[in-house]
């Protein structure tokens, strides 16, 4: 079943986006950063490490199968060309899909999604919230960017896909699955209630969700404070 924003937006996929060239990263290990993200046109193939064509350069900490793909909203990328005073164009936060429509931080770690019609459809599931980074701040160019980005609470949805598949702009995304425990992308976000953090704990144990391991430390330690 489709479910849209309160004022009635189809949730879809406005823009996919892969890396346009590997750049110099000196904050990382390997030295490089694909975090140059640009729109395609056309249908793209999607597998267990994301988007035909795209890159991970960093595997550890920005890739790997529990951060296959990234999803950032429409809605909150025009919230910060208002508080920034710049275009926000796809790809300019290294997201992998644009949408609109979809609530993307009130997403549930766990929620699957469906995204685009017939066999070739994709289904991923929502694993964890994007943490801003140094390299992050340097493509942006904004005084405390780290803080800022991270203290608004808009940090978009990291994918795990679960079905391979291909999908394009337009394409619709449907929520198939929510598991129910009501911790959102922007509660592991902020980790600021260890009850919360909790709750997803217990939730991930009863259900068998797979948790992304390096987020689940981090859930732990937030939930210890309980």
């Amino acid at each position: 079943m489709l479910e849209g924003l309160s004022d009635g937006t189809a949730p879809r996929v406005t823009a996919v986006s892969i890396v346009a060239e590997l750049r110099p990263n000196p904050f990382r290990p390997v030295g490089t950063t694909a975090i140059d993200k640009r729109p395609v046109a056309g249908r793209v193939a999607v597998g267990d490490l994301g988007l035909a064509g795209d890159t991970q350069c960093d595997r550890e900490s920005h890739g790997g199968p529990y951060q296959a793909l990234y999803a950032y909203a429409d809605e909150d990328a025009a919230w910060w060309a208002g508080e920034l005073g710049r275009e926000i164009p796809p790809g300019l936060f290294a997201e992998n899909l644009r949408t609109t429509g979809l609530d993307v931080n009130g997403a549930e770690i766990g929620e699957r999604w469906r995204i685009g019609d017939g066999p070739g459809a994709v289904e991923v599931e929502v694993t964890s919230c994007r943490i801003p980074c140094r390299t992050f701040a340097e493509k942006l160019g904004e005084p405390h960017w780290v803080r800022r980005f991270g203290d608004r609470g808009l940090p978009g949805a990291y994918l795990r896909v679960l079905r391979a598949g291909e999908l394009g702009a337009g394409d619709p995304v449907a929520v198939v699955h929510r598991p129910g425990h009501g911790v959102t992308v922007a509660d592991v976000g902020a980790r600021k209630d260890p009850e919360l953090m909790a709750r997803l704990l217990a939730a991930a144990d009863a259900q068998g969700l797979d948790l992304n391991p390096r987020m689940r430390q981090a859930t732990e330690r937030a939930a210890a404070r309980v």
